[in-house]
């Protein structure tokens, strides 16, 4: 695995947990001060604003997951969507005449090739964002050069279309995989709202005099999980939350085999 992707998982996974963790030393430190100065503070009811902190925290978080759930769900209906248009690409290459047919299909089956070797090996992305264009734009030529031919033909319609939607799935799942992210604005959001609610916690905690310093470190864990699974969802490039590749496997050996 690439350095650069093993420094991004980590951070990705320590940095939350620091988020969570910090402010509750911080809270538990001030309410452990606030203890010694009034022994008053023991009866504030402090549990109604630590449990609206955490209800708020819980609400950003469930929102924030299902965002990224659900372009996780339409990366997995683009990937079944460009298979089935690669294989109707392919079968209607074969009402082309030769040799456009013949150099069609092998630039199809390379397309797949390049699809299969990237969901075995992430460090292929550069050939795959590389390569997939010039094919696709090599399989447009064979468009026009039909639309010179007969542009009424139903094999030029067919095929053209066929080719479009490969371009248009190739252009979608790049945008969907790659470019779109959580929007800033809300990770500064759920940090804040995390760090106050924690550093409430830390509070109640250190006014009751009930902290454990292993407790703490459970939570703040157990927060950082949670962000590192959005964090996964929404970065697909780092591989470790893929998606089942198990189509694209099925289509390079239906391509492969003939």
């Amino acid at each position: 695995m690439d350095i650069r992707i093993i420094l991004q998982l980590t951070g990705m996974l320590f940095i939350p947990v620091l988020v969570a963790f910090i402010p509750i030393i911080i809270g538990q430190k001030a309410g452990m001060y606030m203890r010694t100065k009034s022994e008053q503070i023991k009866e504030v009811s402090i549990d109604p604003i630590v449990g609206a902190a955490f209800a708020l925290l819980a609400f950003m978080l469930a929102i924030t997951f299902q965002i990224v759930s659900n372009r996780w769900d339409s990366r997995k209906e683009l990937l079944l969507e460009e298979v089935t248009n690669i294989r109707t690409t392919y079968l209607r290459a074969g009402l082309l005449k030769e040799p456009m047919s013949s150099e069609a299909k092998k630039l199809l089956v390379e397309y797949t090739d390049i699809r299969y070797e990237f969901s075995i090996d992430n460090s292929k992305l550069n050939n795959l964002l590389t390569r997939s264009p010039q094919i696709l734009d090599e399989l447009w030529k064979f468009s026009e050069e039909l639309a010179e031919e007969d542009r009424s033909s139903e094999v030029y319609a067919l095929f053209t279309q066929s080719v479009n939607d490969l371009v248009d799935n190739f252009n979608q799942r790049v945008t969907m995989s790659l470019e779109y992210r959580l929007p800033p604005v809300i990770l500064w959001i759920l940090g804040i709202i995390a760090f106050f609610s924690m550093i409430t916690y830390g509070f109640q905690v250190g006014v009751t005099g009930k902290g454990n310093f292993w407790l703490n470190l459970i939570l703040s864990i157990v927060f950082a999980i949670v962000m590192f699974l959005i964090l996964l969802l929404d970065r697909p490039e780092t591989g470790v939350a893929k998606l089942n590749q198990k189509p694209v496997v099925t289509l390079y050996q239906q391509l492969n085999s003939k």
